[in-house]
């Protein structure tokens, strides 16, 4: 699409009812490559655009939050090479991208298990984080070595110590509770996550948080993902009536 019709689509999207929390699981980078007759590590590399240009519209539109599903726990499947080199291209990406995240107000933070990375990526990732802790700008949040069970199982674990420690009564716990001890505890709720490569699946992504989001699907592979296809997705977004549970046309809040 041209940028005239990058700024056509930009144009349509009302900016009072933007989501405040967007999710993306970034998929397509393997068959991008493929049929390119690439290795599959072109297509991570082709796919860093798409992550850069992605972030800088969600700053021009003032997003709160983007959640990128950057390594799920069941990616340590995959090759030894590939995954090495996708921790490689990690720590690249933070050091390459750090003058830009202090430029823009961009904050880095992450979920997951990142305490079981490689250590050059732990270091990196705690710098990072480190540098930008006090920007206020759009919330960057990397989703790395994550499950979305792993992640409810952890809540579990926390949650039985605390009642354990006497910090919390069974009788206390709710959702709103619950909330407190994901990963994500802090950040407002998911309002809109996006696939690309046109799977249907959540892939163990966001499992609790996905309850009420808007899911939108695009055929589109993660590296050729651009602007113009979130502003799709969030014209898209705009046309929804999102009831949360209450009948169509029921404006009641309690």
């Amino acid at each position: 699409m041209t940028d005239n019709g990058s700024q056509e689509l930009l144009s349509r999207i009302d900016r009072t009812k933007l989501p405040r929390h967007i999710a993306i699981i970034m998929d397509g980078n393997g068959r991008w490559a493929r049929q390119r007759h690439l290795p599959r590590i072109e297509g991570h590399r082709a796919g860093a655009k798409a992550v850069r240009d992605t972030v800088e519209a969600c700053v021009e539109l003032g997003i709160e939050v983007l959640t990128l599903y950057a390594f799920s726990a069941e990616n340590w499947k995959r090759p030894i090479s590939e995954v090495m080199a996708l921790m490689g291209m990690l720590v690249e990406y933070l050091q390459k991208e750090l003058k830009t995240l202090e430029e823009n107000n961009i904050r880095l933070i992450t979920i997951g298990r990142t305490q079981e990375l490689p250590f050059p990526a732990q270091e990196a990732l705690k710098f990072t984080i480190n540098k930008t802790k006090n920007n206020k700008g759009l919330i960057l949040n990397l989703a790395l070595n994550y499950g979305g069970q792993i992640e409810i199982l952890d809540a579990v674990l926390r949650i039985v110590q605390d009642i354990q420690n006497k910090k919390l009564s069974p009788k206390d716990l709710t959702a709103s509770v619950f909330n407190n001890y994901l990963y994500t505890a802090g950040l407002p709720d998911l309002d809109l996550m996006i696939r690309t490569s046109g799977e249907m699946r959540v892939s163990n992504f966001l499992l609790w948080q996905l309850a009420y989001a808007e899911i939108y699907v695009t055929p589109v592979l993660w590296p050729d993902f651009r602007r113009q296809h979130l502003y799709e997705a969030l014209l898209d977004f705009q046309k929804r009536e999102r009831r949360f549970g209450r009948v169509e046309g029921d404006n009641y809040d309690g």
